[in-house]
């Protein structure tokens, strides 16, 4: 019977478990006594953008710890639950860090159906709003986001 639940992260270590309060405890030892052995084993976080020269990464987090976080999670952080425009960048950055470098609309208003968002009232015209404000752009290829909107959001 499960009678403890802990997770928590510190840095590119995470940890997560539930069970008895003294079994949990054994397996918490564990994980704190190889923590410096994990570090080692972990890839170190970008802190410039590759191609930039020693230019900081925007205010929002690399691509690799984006891709952790569900999306609910990253729109929440980002505080792009209400307005619309930015509700579709956040989710567009969030496909990116996924992998997607181009995307379409439908692309974004998927994942917001899939993880059980409030959806777009009219993505098309969030999608033109934020190529207006230079956040997005367009290609032959599809639809990007700009180092403007990543940095903007």
């Amino acid at each position: 019977m499960t009678d403890a639940k802990i997770h928590f992260k510190v840095g590119q270590i995470e940890f997560s478990g539930e069970g008895s309060t003294e079994w949990l405890a054994k397996q918490l030892d564990k994980v704190i006594e190889k923590a410096p052995q994990l570090v080692n084993l972990t890839p170190a976080s970008e802190g410039t953008q590759a191609g930039t020269g020693n230019q900081p990464l925007s205010s929002t987090s690399s691509d690799a710890s984006i891709a952790q976080q569900t999306l609910a999670l990253f729109l929440r952080e980002k505080n792009a639950t209400s307005n619309q425009t930015k509700k579709f960048l956040a989710t567009a950055i969030w496909l990116k860090a996924k992998g997607q470098n181009r995307i379409k609309t439908g692309d974004v208003v998927r994942a917001i159906s899939s993880a059980n968002q409030e959806r777009l009232k009219n993505a098309s015209l969030c999608l033109r709003r934020n190529i207006t404000k230079g956040h997005c752009d367009r290609d032959s290829q599809g639809v990007y986001v700009t180092d403007k909107g990543k940095s903007s959001i």
